[in-house]
């Protein structure tokens, strides 16, 4: 066997090499092509191989490619942040730069707590999250994350975070049904942030839509309005996690824009540079950052990296494509059609439990019962089949398994924004083939389960 050095997600498994991509197409050595059905990890929005975004890059590393947060800044980052500031809800936001998503969420918890210490309330220092929630794997932000799986290996290292109940109508953790229930989930922070005392708690952290941890769970119309509300009315922060969300993904420009609420703090990833380089951002609104202003005037944290111009050239060039383009309308249209052509398919397939999502971030739950939704044991592993079983098809889609307490089958299918109504025909008869076989595979171990 050939002597690996790279460390992959599976350290044994043998991953094709991709050679190039282009649209919603990779190809590896062997020439098989790959519909990027999940946008890798729902991130290369504009597809890939553009020529515009390549040209931006060549365009500023002709210029200068790194300097130093500490000692410049650049065109290419103040244009970057007064871009993000006019397109997010409210216009009125001040951006820090970092690597990745994780760096992203854990960087605004850090703001959120420092906006309490400048205003004299140090022990305002908790942060409340859900527990169908993933908001990164650095240590911060996985303290912040409800997914068991995730969170397994490092308890012992984790923050013990509050949690709450999410606003999973499907499978609803409180017994409820909507609208009966009158958003029950929503008043759980409330009932929360009594128990432990609001003096305690800085933050709320929530995903508009519920991402990697439970597969596109959109809230029930009105949730976030309450629930800013009562983050008001206790003198507690908002944070947005649009990592996934954010950037045109949802059929909005940010996620949040659907429910009519400006959070105090977005931490953003993934489609802002659409995965042509590494690059996030936490955003904070204007009275966020004003005792800090009047106050240190420095933001604890530190990224060498951070506002790095390369990146910040790229992911102008990105949001410059998808304006001229139109693909925050494209998403929402095209969403549209997948979601209906996948709730056609799922009508004949016995296992699909519930299709659900908003613009192209679209999930598909699985059950072994649908009148019942019971959940397949997790020993079957039936989310790992589906997205092997599409994959040696050649097609792509994202794992959100585990999401109820480390148990529950789900796959997310979150496509380039770019992709035609002929390729979301192709990408839904290969996924159909794909549940169909793998249905077959586990009805009969379901029964031996039973």
């Amino acid at each position: 066997m050939k002597r690996e050095h790279v460390i992959k997600p599976i350290l044994d498994h043998p991953y094709p090499t991709i050679q190039y991509g282009k649209g919603v197409y990779l190809y590896d050595d062997q020439g098989k092509a790959y519909i990027d059905g999940c946008s890798g990890a729902v991130t290369a929005g504009i597809g890939h191989g553009v020529q515009e975004i390549v040209d931006a890059m060549m365009e500023q590393a002709s210029k200068v490619s790194f300097v130093y947060r500490s000692q410049f800044t650049s065109e290419p980052a103040e244009q970057l942040a007064k871009k993000l500031s006019d397109l997010a809800p409210g216009n009125d936001y001040w951006t820090f730069f970092v690597n990745s998503g994780s760096e992203a969420t854990e960087t605004a918890m850090k703001m959120a707590i420092q906006y309490w210490q400048e205003r004299g309330r140090p022990g305002k220092n908790k942060v409340i999250s859900r527990r169908m929630s993933y908001h990164g794997i650095t240590m911060g932000a996985l303290s912040m994350s409800g997914h068991v799986l995730r969170r397994r290996r490092f308890i012992p290292l984790l923050a013990d975070l509050p949690v709450v109940a999410p606003p999973y109508c499907y499978r609803c953790p409180l017994g409820k049904t909507s609208p009966s229930c009158q958003m029950a989930c929503a008043d759980d922070l409330n009932t929360a942030i009594k128990r432990i005392g609001a003096e305690h708690i800085a933050a709320f952290i929530a995903e508009p839509i519920i991402g990697a941890a439970g597969g596109a769970i959109v809230p029930p119309a009105g949730y976030y309005k309450k629930i800013k509300e009562i983050c008001e009315q206790h003198d507690i922060l908002f944070i947005a996690d649009e990592v996934m969300t954010g950037i045109a993904r949802t059929g909005a420009m940010f996620g949040m824009e659907h429910y009519g609420v400006e959070p105090d703090l977005i931490a953003l990833g993934k489609g802002m540079s659409a995965g042509y380089t590494p690059m996030a951002a936490t955003m904070a609104k204007d009275h966020v950052m004003e005792p800090i202003l009047q106050g240190s005037k420095s933001i604890m944290s530190g990224h060498t990296y951070s506002a790095n111009p390369q990146s910040a050239a790229i992911s102008l060039a990105v949001l410059a494509y998808i304006e001229k383009h139109q693909l925050v309308e494209a998403a929402e249209i095209k969403g549209t059609i997948l979601l209906n052509r996948l709730r056609q398919m799922a009508d004949g397939i016995a296992i699909i439990g519930d299709v659900r999502g908003q613009g192209l971030l679209i999930a598909l739950e699985f059950v072994a019962d649908r009148t019942e939704k019971r959940m397949f044991a997790a020993n079957i592993g039936v989310t790992s089949r589906m997205i092997e079983k599409a994959f040696h098809k050649g097609l792509l889609v994202y794992p959100a398994g585990g999401a109820v307490d480390g148990e529950g089958d789900a796959i997310i299918v979150a496509p380039p924004l770019v992709i035609t109504e002929e390729e979301i025909d192709q990408l839904v008869r290969i996924l159909a083939e794909s549940i169909r076989e793998v249905m077959a595979e586990v009805i009969p171990s379901e029964m031996e389960e039973i």
